[in-house]
């Protein structure tokens, strides 16, 4: 890995880089999504299962697209037991963090004859996109459905491309069952995300989509968005790890590694004030690379985004983790708690050198669906919040807006809204 003086033309320049691996930053694929997006909007399934046959090699129709009970034993039957117990205890410990965040209606009376207040309503239906292929992911499938189900959307539907056998991969089915999926079916990419958000004779349109894809989906998301709510355009995997004298070079090592292997576009950043370390991370990062099975994306995930930054002070090195707001961000140093509290961005954050963030993927229960780009600048990982909407209540009577009525016509006539205005006046004209 690349060592660099952190400074300010050094930070700028890696902000910079980083920037080239945002999804919008990939137009020329634009125009082919937004095909399959409207041929899917007019075609309906006609569409779907076309794209299903050129693009997974598997012809579906109305009766094989959707996931069968049977398929589901099936696939309960070709997982080891062992595996099946495992993603039980995550998903438990997944919907206990999530129940904390659950939010309720509130209403608040006043003496004037006013109630105001919030209702807190589950959406009716979600749709949630699960990446297919060789390589399967259970922990997403845990990780987007359980924060629905514990905020009560009574429809969870799930979608995830069909291998060339036109069956889903067994792991991910059984996960989706564990999770509570109300429905599975078998299409992927842009199509799928179509189906999910203008609805095809198969597939029933949603309410919102969420679920990591490749850029095909995730522009396929940001074209339905409008249509649908989305939870957001996921770019890369990225970890940042801000470390002092004090980290263990070879666990800051294998954390780093444990992201930059997703693909060759994901980053991993050390920003540390020790050249010692930044030396001692560096080799064990060649040694470690040198043995692991995902080589090849190792060394060009490195090659492109991998940097060690060494800062002056800890003041120089939060201020870089935060300008860089990294999806993952572990605190390796004497006070990793101390240090916490000046962070302003970052996705999740790992608190000590035990704390490493695969941790966070499968098993501790906050989500693993995080912002990224630098998008923790705003936004937050995926949770409840995302999966309910919140009405406004208003009550006055008679008297309460009485006592109020002329203020309120005196501001919509300085807005020149006289409709506005004689909406209030109207209520007390025989006065």
């Amino acid at each position: 890995m690349r060592i660099i003086r952190l400074d300010q033309q050094s930070k700028e320049n890696l902000l910079a880089d980083l920037l080239k691996r945002d999804p919008n930053n990939y137009g020329s694929y634009e125009a082919r999504v937004q095909a399959i997006v409207e041929d899917v909007r007019q075609r309906r399934d006609q569409a779907l299962f076309a794209y299903t046959e050129e693009l997974d090699g598997v012809r579906l129709d109305r009766e094989s697209i959707r996931v069968t009970e049977e398929e589901i034993q099936e696939a309960y039957s070709q997982v080891a037991p062992e595996l099946v117990t495992v993603m039980g205890h995550s998903l438990e410990n997944i919907r206990r963090y999530h129940e904390k965040q659950k939010r309720n209606s509130w209403f608040e009376s006043g003496p004037d004859g006013t109630i105001l207040g919030q209702k807190v309503t589950p959406l009716a239906s979600v749709g949630v996109y699960v990446p297919g292929g060789k390589a399967a992911y259970p922990s997403s499938v845990l990780m987007n459905i359980v924060p629905a189900k514990v905020a009560g959307v009574p429809r969870i539907v799930m979608v995830t491309p069909p291998g060339r056998d036109g069956k889903v991969n067994p792991v991910t089915l059984v996960a989706a069952h564990l999770a509570g999926a109300t429905q599975v079916y078998k299409a992927g990419g842009a199509q799928a995300v179509a189906a999910l958000a203008f609805g095809t004779e198969s597939i029933p349109r949603v309410d919102k989509i969420v679920g990591p894809g490749n850029i095909f989906v995730a522009l396929a998301k940001k074209a339905v968005y409008g249509h649908v709510s989305i939870d957001s355009i996921a770019g890369p995997s990225e970890i940042l790890v801000l470390a002092d004298d004090s980290a263990n070079a070879r666990y800051v090592a294998a954390d780093l590694l444990s992201q930059a292997e997703h693909d060759e576009l994901a980053s991993a950043i050390l920003v540390t004030t020790s050249m010692d370390l930044a030396r001692q991370v560096a080799g064990e990062v060649d040694r470690f690379v040198a043995r692991l099975s995902r080589r090849e994306i190792l060394e060009k995930s490195l090659e492109n985004y991998g940097y060690i930054l060494v800062a002056d002070s800890m003041e120089d090195a939060v201020s870089a983790v935060n300008d860089i707001a990294s999806e993952h961000l572990e605190i390796v140093t004497r006070n990793p708690f101390e240090v916490m509290t000046k962070i302003r961005n970052a996705g999740a954050i790992f608190l000590g050198e035990y704390s490493c963030e695969p941790l966070g993927d499968y098993f501790a229960g906050p989500n693993h669906v995080l912002p990224t780009n630098g998008t923790a600048r705003f936004f937050s990982p995926l949770g409840v919040d995302d999966f309910i909407k919140k009405s406004s209540i208003i009550y006055y009577s008679r008297e309460a807006l009485e006592a109020v009525h002329e203020e309120i016509q005196c501001f919509a006539e300085a807005e020149h809204l006289t409709a506005h205005a004689n909406s209030i006046r109207v209520r007390f004209e025989e006065e």
